[in-house]
């Protein structure tokens, strides 16, 4: 990555930027035991599953209480999102580095957004509550558009409402899911290793690996 020329560097949202798993289990709790089922999920024991979000949060709850029933997550589900947005930044916090990385990247004149499959409603109420939201130059969630992560559709919004070129961006996430949005794009992605699913990244082969926001400018610059 070279000043001359800029990159549009597109990220995802949770288990990315942000560890919200903890306000997410917490609300998924919250509805679990709407439901009766009590609390069976722990913030930090199912981090791995928060990042996959709120309907997979509730499927592993269900199955620890007598069984998931698709039909009750879907009744249940609006449920978790209040819950959810009632609570969205108790615990939730940036990864270290992170915002001085962005930072860095758009004093450079690169242009930076976020592509996420949390609705877009609660993704811009997060970033507001974290003081962010002006970090970014463009936020996709999942009911941005019809269709979601890993379609390539929502990438490709992010980095045209960002003034990107598509041709000149990459995806930065901590899941399979970014994986494979970034190759339906074809576009370079980059995964997380910090995550608690960090160890399990090589295998999908990204084009680069970040152990951590201190080395996100050396990880860009060996893309190009």
């Amino acid at each position: 990555m070279t000043e001359t020329s800029p990159r549009c560097v597109i990220f995802d949202l949770d288990g990315t930027l942000v560890d919200s798993a903890a306000d997410m289990i917490n609300a998924a709790n919250a509805c679990l035991e709407g439901m009766g089922r009590g609390t069976p999920l722990d913030p930090e024991g199912d981090a791995a599953t928060a990042f996959h979000g709120g309907r997979a949060m509730l499927r592993l709850g269900m199955q620890r209480t007598g069984g998931e029933d698709e039909g009750l997550i879907d009744a249940h589900f609006d449920g978790f999102l209040r819950a959810y947005g009632e609570a969205i930044a108790v615990h939730t916090v940036f990864y270290p580095g992170a915002r001085e990385a962005v930072a860095r990247l758009r004093a450079r004149g690169h242009r930076v957004g976020i592509c996420t499959n949390k609705p877009e409603g609660l993704a811009v109420q997060l970033l507001e509550a974290l003081g962010a939201r002006d970090d970014f130059d463009a936020l996709v969630g999942a009911d941005t558009l019809p269709v979601k992560k890993p379609d390539a559709a929502p990438l490709v919004e992010a980095v045209r409402r960002a003034g990107g070129d598509i041709g000149h961006c990459c995806l930065i996430g901590d899941t399979k899911t970014d994986r494979l949005t970034a190759q339906a794009a074809g576009v370079p992605s980059i995964l997380t290793t910090f995550g608690p699913e960090g160890a399990l990244m090589p295998s999908l082969d990204p084009d680069g690996l970040l152990p951590g926001f201190e080395m996100l400018d050396s990880t860009l610059a060996a893309l190009d």
